[in-house]
């Protein structure tokens, strides 16, 4: 009992040395330190390719990862700044898919409408959008549908909203596959069901032609364009009266609600803005994948974001991005590509994607005992996570004071 008393204070005393570094090091650098790394990370992100083959795996795995990174700042803004748990995100990369095969292809073939588009897009049938139209088309429809599926939430809390968004997200998957059996006339129906809706077109702009699936370049500087757009928007609703509506009803509802927040619109605000992050990201994988198909929607993908948003921590909007890029590089990189065959070298007879989904529960688990708080967390929630602050401390008892809001006056 000694040795292990003993044990816990060399522990404490390693800590509190740590702790003691990293104060002497925030000293010691300016103090826009940190914008200069967000920076610096741009900048690389914007020159990573020309480091690579127009082909290569690597940034096959990087859009596929930046992609999920900016699914994991709109499930941020549900999860992490209004506190909704949703784990039926999967709906609205669903809804943003089927939005690229409905206005990308010549999937209702009674129609003849051309927008903005050009070569063989531009005199087939069906329905062909210019594919910024078809992102904006994206948004709108999953906001509509974050919408609707956030109105039978308004009245709970906690586990009760994840059963209620799960539902949806399975009726999605559902009406995906079964969308055959939904006529709109003329022959033709609302989705394809297993058989999927491919041929579907690749982007184009004037004066960059045609995307191509053999130079993936310009996939990679859309993405990073379209992620650039979401933080952009995540930081200034962060720091708007909405953005502290929503953290203050993630704090205390009851609190929140009797100063004057209007609940049901703010609440419905989180669930479409998210959704249609969600919707831009699904529209854009389903042109890189070049067909959307009901397979890809299953529960496990909700899971998937959700544990990227854990991770890197609930409410950071730098610690979604880094958890989505983790978790996107595990998932489409490092397990396929280098680790996959590990485990024969040492005698065993399996492959590790074919427990990818116990490995993210590993990293979980880990996660939670040794930095609960996520990897790059929000501010208030390290303060709690790390013992500064009690959970249920006002603002008065942060470490730096925070402006004043006038929360009777949100909107």
């Amino acid at each position: 009992m000694t040795e292990l008393r003993g044990g816990d204070r060399g522990w404490d005393e390693l800590r509190a040395q740590l702790r003691e570094w990293r104060a002497a090091i925030d000293r010691i650098l300016p103090s826009w330190w940190g914008r200069g790394v967000a920076v610096l990370a741009i900048v690389i992100g914007i020159v990573l390719p020309f480091a690579f083959s127009s082909n290569s795996g690597f940034i096959d795995a990087t859009i596929k990862a930046l992609s999920l990174a900016v699914m994991s700042l709109g499930l941020n803004i549900v999860v992490g700044f209004a506190g909704l748990l949703d784990l039926g995100y999967v709906a609205f990369f669903a809804l943003g898919a089927y939005s690229l095969g409905w206005f990308g292809s010549d999937f209702f073939f009674k129609a003849h409408v051309h927008v903005g588009v050009a070569g063989v897009a531009a005199t087939e049938t069906g329905i062909h959008l210019n594919f910024l139209l078809i992102l904006v088309a994206a948004a709108v429809i999953c906001a509509i549908a974050g919408t609707i599926i956030g109105l039978p939430t308004l009245r709970l809390r906690g586990d009760y909203i994840a059963i209620v968004t799960l539902a949806f997200g399975e009726i999605i998957g559902e009406v995906a596959v079964n969308g055959t059996d939904i006529h709109l006339g003329g022959g033709m129906t609302l989705t394809a069901g297993n058989l999927g809706i491919s041929a579907v077109d690749l982007p184009y702009f004037p004066g960059i032609g045609h995307f191509n699936l053999l130079e993936l370049r310009p996939w990679y500087w859309l993405i990073l364009a379209i992620l650039f757009l979401v933080l952009f928007v995540n930081v200034r609703l962060r720091d708007s009266r909405l953005g502290r509506a929503w953290i203050a009803l993630r704090e205390d509802e009851v609190a929140a609600v009797s100063m004057g927040i209007p609940l049901v619109k703010t609440k419905l605000q989180a669930y479409a803005i998210g959704a249609a992050f969600g919707g831009m990201s699904g529209a854009f994988i389903g042109a890189y994948f070049t067909t959307v198909n009901a397979s890809q929607f299953q529960f496990g993908f909700s899971v998937l974001i959700l544990s990227m948003v854990i991770i890197g921590g609930i409410g950071s909007i730098w610690g979604a991005v880094v958890g989505g890029l983790l978790l996107g590089y595990i998932n489409y990189w490092l397990l396929p590509d280098v680790l996959n065959n590990a485990p024969s070298k040492i005698g065993l007879n399996f492959q590790l994607t074919s427990v990818q989904f116990g490995i993210y529960g590993f990293l979980l688990v880990l996660v939670m005992v040794l930095r609960p708080q996520g990897l790059i967390p929000e501010r208030r929630r390290k303060l709690e996570m790390t013992g500064a602050i009690a959970p249920e401390a006002g603002d008065s008892e942060l470490a730096e004071p925070v402006p004043e809001m006038n929360i009777g006056a949100v909107e």
